[in-house]
């Protein structure tokens, strides 16, 4: 028979102690893989992959313009035309306004 006082029960405080130690292990199996990829040796200095491949020029935007022909910005806040004046461009519809 066994014996209730040698019987093991699973309280709060050993259910957290082995709760612990298991997430312990798991974050270190799964951190020894990447750690092991980044000791890895770099490549030769002449020889660099972004050296190989030519960068292109982003393509500039075309402005938006309005019936009458002026430069418009669609508004962050409530979708509607901004217009310059000056430095700042001030939405027509709600007022939202910032500086360039």
């Amino acid at each position: 028979m066994i014996d209730e006082t040698k019987a093991r029960v699973l309280d709060r405080r050993g259910f957290l102690k082995g709760s612990a130690l298991f997430a312990a292990l798991a974050g270190i199996s799964v951190a020894a893989p990447a750690r092991a990829q980044d000791s890895q040796k770099p490549a030769p200095e002449g020889d660099h992959p972004a050296d190989k491949t030519e960068q292109l020029p982003a393509p500039k935007k075309k402005p938006l313009l309005d019936k009458d022909g002026r430069d418009y910005r669609v508004c962050d806040m409530c979708g509607g035309n901004m217009y310059k004046q000056e430095n700042t461009w001030t939405c027509e519809q709600c007022g939202y306004s910032y500086q360039e």
